[in-house]
């Protein structure tokens, strides 16, 4: 993080608009010129419960959220269940001010709602005296009076926004143009109104003792501000996904969602079902009749999906998953991010199932990788799924519109038409050989492994498709030679799909080629990792840092080649037990003592900082009792 960032906290109630707010600001800071990353934190509440979004707005590029941040606007709770402060969960009308001052860098700025957060209670915090402990700079202002004077209180946000610019010294413009594109009638004049009141309020009365000002910068092409969930709902969609089922579960409901706003105009189907194995279920189905179908959920809900995902493995239905993690067991915390479903995504089902498993790191491999996703699943007639977690999928950050100027991918894979199957070998019955022992000899440039499929309908495309053990023509058989074979053959797909992703690797690559250090990392880590190998190189370390998205089946010669690279790996994950470190040693066991893990399980992502300290205190043999965040190192095997 340099001195030049931005990084803008709104915090308030869950119901207080904190979410459109920041979206609408970090849009206008965008098309200020500037690079943008969000990160979103709140509680798993309809109304009420201290929420906030971070802005992080730089010139230069930014891949992760900041080491704590600059400006806060509170807003106060409108929704506190109760605001004694001897209440149960505390004074939650005070907790957008109270629970944001430990992350304010110094010589930050604060504006808080007077309106709201009573003189008293913001007293009890020893603010001033903070304050002046940390070159803190306080701007109380009354934004609910203010709104209340041009319009309702609701548009307090407005307020505070526009109090926000005057502080930093921005123009209005580009705030104006998003009002506009939101809004209209009454509402925008008000919103307008007080947009404009309040921005020369603030400068015109207003006494500045704060240096900080926004970044300006410039683009060379056209930005577009996405989520992650944006990012897979519109890969997707460009592979040619027309069918999804779904049932409604934090985070995953976002993908869900902007896939449902969306299908419909291309003449796609969403079905909102009861539950997650009907979803599940549902999309089997309609993979099985011929569309690109996907479904997914979260934890709980994924796990009541290993039946039909267990069936789209034995009938070999291709078929797209998306799992968001969020931090378990059971409930556990809905809306915080924790990378801790990677076992379960890779081993739930029945049996020696067979299925592919990507992790994307950042928005752009969550689109690239979804189109992946697509691809090998109907080339290979597997199951595929896509593993995430609440940051990566909530998580807004800029892109290039032009790198999602390519080409739509309707294929089907491996399925034939009619005149094919006129070819294909048949059973005496009439039945379609749809699951041949060995399809290499029948069928020219089949992938390894794969049978190639007839949809129903298809003129002798008749076969049975069931979820017991079966012979070619789909009939339940319990043959030893038979199960021996089609489980060998079936099992021959991984390979073959490892061998075509080696071709073109989705691992990601960070600093120096040749460096003594590595950090290994998954999942939405990657960005906080590759802030720190920069830092961390400029203090004079030498170090590098391989983010893994393949997880299943594991890029073992890749990764080989990397952990023979360095004398020692720190593996960097967001869970308590080290997973992904786990699977690397079950495929890797002779590295196991090279590698340390650093582990982050308190419900907040890493922060670059916190990779350095990490990596310098495990690399320096120093104390690590006093890492930030609860954030811990475990020792490599054997130590």
């Amino acid at each position: 993080m340099t001195d030049d960032d931005l990084i803008w906290r709104v915090s308030g109630g869950s119901g207080d608009g904190i979410d459109s707010t920041s979206q609408n600001f970090a849009k206008a800071l965008m098309r200020s010129g500037l690079n943008i990353f969000t990160h979103r934190h709140y509680p798993s509440r309809i109304r009420g419960g201290h929420t906030y979004v971070e802005i992080r707005a730089s010139d230069d590029d930014v891949r992760s959220r900041g080491d704590g941040y600059n400006f806060l606007l509170a807003l106060g709770d409108s929704f506190a269940r109760n605001p004694k402060e001897n209440a149960y969960y505390g004074n939650e009308e005070l907790k957008p001010l109270s629970e944001n001052l430990d992350d304010l860098r110094e010589g930050g700025v604060i504006v808080y709602d007077t309106g709201l957060l009573d003189e008293d209670d913001v007293a009890e915090l020893d603010l001033e005296e903070r304050a002046e402990e940390n070159g803190w700079h306080l701007y109380p202002m009354d934004l609910r009076e203010i709104a209340k004077e041009h319009g309702r209180e609701v548009m307090r946000n407005t307020a505070g926004v526009a109090a926000t610019a005057a502080l930093l010294d921005m123009d209005l413009q580009h705030i104006k143009e998003i009002m506009q594109e939101a809004m209209s009638g009454d509402i925008l004049d008000a919103n307008v109104t007080i947009l404009e009141d309040t921005y020369e309020d603030v400068k015109e009365n207003t006494e500045m003792t704060h240096d900080l000002r926004a970044p300006t910068g410039e683009y060379e092409s056209e930005q577009a501000l996405l989520s992650g969930s944006n990012a897979i709902a519109y890969g997707a969609i460009d592979a040619g996904c027309r069918f999804i089922a779904g049932y409604p579960m934090t985070p995953w409901t976002d993908v869900f969602t902007i896939m449902s706003q969306n299908l419909p105009e291309m003449g796609g189907i969403s079905e909102q079902v009861e539950d997650e194995i009907a979803a599940a279920a549902l999309a089997v189905g309609a993979s099985h009749n011929g569309a690109k179908a996907m479904s997914g959920s979260s934890g709980g809900g994924f796990a009541l999906m290993s039946e039909p995902l267990g069936l789209a493995e034995q009938t070999e239905t291709p078929l797209v998953l998306v799992e968001a993690m969020r931090a378990g067991p059971s409930t556990g915390m809905p809306t915080k991010p924790e990378q801790a479903d990677l076992e379960h995504v890779l081993y739930t089902s029945q049996g020696d199932s067979q299925r592919v498993v990507f992790a994307p790191g950042n928005i752009r491999e969550a689109y690239e990788q979804t189109r992946k996703a697509f691809e090998i699943a109907w080339d290979y007639q597997i199951p595929t799924i896509l593993v995430y977690d609440q940051k990566l999928g909530g998580e807004n950050t800029n892109v290039d519109v032009e790198f999602f100027d390519r080409e739509p991918a309707p294929d089907l894979g491996s399925t034939l038409t009619e005149e094919e199957l006129l070819e294909a070998a048949h059973e005496d019955s009439g039945k379609f050989q749809r699951f041949q022992h060995d399809p290499e000899e029948n069928f020219d440039g089949v992938p390894e492994g794969v049978s190639p499929r007839s949809l129903p309908g298809q003129q002798n495309g008749r076969y049975l498709a069931s979820g017991n053990e079966h012979n070619p023509s789909g009939h339940i058989s319990e043959d030893p030679d038979n199960r021996v074979a089609q489980m060998d053959r079936r099992k021959r797909k991984k390979e073959a799909i490892r061998a075509e992703l080696d071709e073109d690797s989705q691992q990601t690559y960070f600093g120096p080629e040749e460096a003594e250090y590595g950090i290994l990392t998954w999942g939405s880590s990657q960005g906080a990792v590759k802030e720190a190998v920069d830092r961390l190189n400029e203090n004079g370390h030498s170090v590098k840092a391989l983010s893994v998205s393949d997880m299943m089946p594991y890029p073992v010669e890749e990764v080989t080649a990397w952990l023979e690279s360095v004398d020692e790996a720190m593996v960097v994950e967001m869970n308590a037990t080290a997973q992904f470190r786990g699977l690397t040693q079950k495929e890797l066991g002779r590295f196991g003592d090279k590698m340390t893990s650093l582990l982050k399980y308190n419900g907040n992502p890493f922060e670059p900082a916190e990779v350095v300290e990490g990596f310098e205190a495990n690399v320096n043999g120093g104390d690590t009792s006093d890492l930030q965040a609860q954030v811990r190192i475990e020792p490599a095997a054997g130590d």
